[in-house]
């Protein structure tokens, strides 16, 4: 039996610090792979229904490779995932600049986000697995965001072939977050080129209208009989990009919101979550099914808020069931 918790030295950024990688077991071989560059969950080996196991997550398999792409593999965005419009924003009367790195908007946080963060790390087994804490402090003024922010995600794989992530941030001054991962998924495994095999479902009322630069326009219209209607399972042929409106609008308690399977291997992913929203994107062979608030809601008042104020404790959950 492979132990619950390791952790291998992986290699130095060109600044000096060391990037490190965990491994967290449970008692039927489902592995996770966990960086502490950007908190990225690298690799997530789980059983088909014939009990072989396979990678299915989309992830690199050099540090390098994170440091160079775009495409936020499996990793932790913030302070805010998804686009501000405009990099702008006013809290109290007080306007906000932020760095703007997709055209004129600020998008997952800027140009250096948490994906690029190398996050302190803590392992320990649990009654009910193995878990990793990481933590990461962002100072005031980071990419334009008012106050510092001192965040902890926690990562739990269970015995019951349960991955939990559990987010909480804390704020010296007013400012908005927005904090979710990033993971890419294909139940199909490693050697899988698509997700067009898939089924996916959504517990969502509405969808959100964005305009041409996929920035909301505060207008969510009903996914009932339209081309955006996953209330239902059924097959993932069409590209998504888009932010799905759960049908409790409010959340903050935790409750299915999504569930993807694949036939061919007998491999399923329910999501639970606390969130509001779940942003739906298929693109490089998997789909992120990303668990967070609305894009741009600090400046749609008709969004669920993100302002955090000091002495309140900002919290997220999500639950990544896997099952057979």
């Amino acid at each position: 039996m492979n132990a619950p918790i390791t952790m291998k030295p992986l290699s130095h950024l060109p600044d000096g610090r060391m990037v490190d990688a965990y491994t967290l077991t449970n008692v039927h071989g489902v592995s996770v792979r966990i960086l502490t560059y950007g908190g990225a969950i690298q690799s997530i080996r789980a059983p088909d229904r014939d009990g072989e196991l396979d990678d299915i997550v989309l992830g690199y398999d050099h540090l390098e490779r994170y440091l160079e792409s775009p495409r936020y593999f499996g990793c932790l965005v913030g302070r805010y995932a998804g686009r501000i419009a405009r990099g702008q924003f006013s809290i109290d009367g007080r306007d906000y600049d932020l760095d703007r790195n997709e055209g004129a908007n600020c998008l997952h946080g800027g140009r250096v986000g948490f994906d690029k963060a190398v996050w302190a790390a803590k392992a320990q087994e649990t009654r009910v697995g193995a878990k990793l804490t990481l933590t990461h402090v962002s100072p005031d003024g980071d990419m334009g965001f008012p106050g510092e922010l001192a965040v902890q995600a926690v990562y739990e794989l269970t015995r019951g072939n349960e991955l939990r992530l559990e987010i909480s941030a804390t704020t010296t001054a007013p400012t908005v977050v927005n904090l979710t991962n990033h993971t890419y998924w294909n139940l199909g495994g490693l050697n899988a080129r698509h997700v067009r095999d898939h089924e996916l479902q959504i517990l969502a009322e509405g969808v959100l209208v964005t305009d041409e630069g996929l920035v909301p326009t505060g207008e969510m219209v009903d996914v009932a009989g339209g081309e955006l209607d996953y209330r239902h399972p059924r097959p993932l042929t069409a590209d998504l990009d888009h932010t799905f409106v759960l049908a409790d609008k409010k959340r903050g308690v935790l409750a299915p919101a999504a569930r993807l399977t694949h036939e061919g291997s007998g491999r399923s992913l329910q999501i639970d979550t606390t969130e509001p929203c779940v942003t739906a994107y298929t693109g490089w062979g998997g789909v992120a099914l990303e668990t967070q608030h609305a894009p741009d809601a600090p400046n749609q008042p008709n969004f669920v808020p993100t302002l955090l104020r000091p002495g309140v404790t900002w919290k997220s959950t999500t639950v990544f069931k896997l099952s057979v």
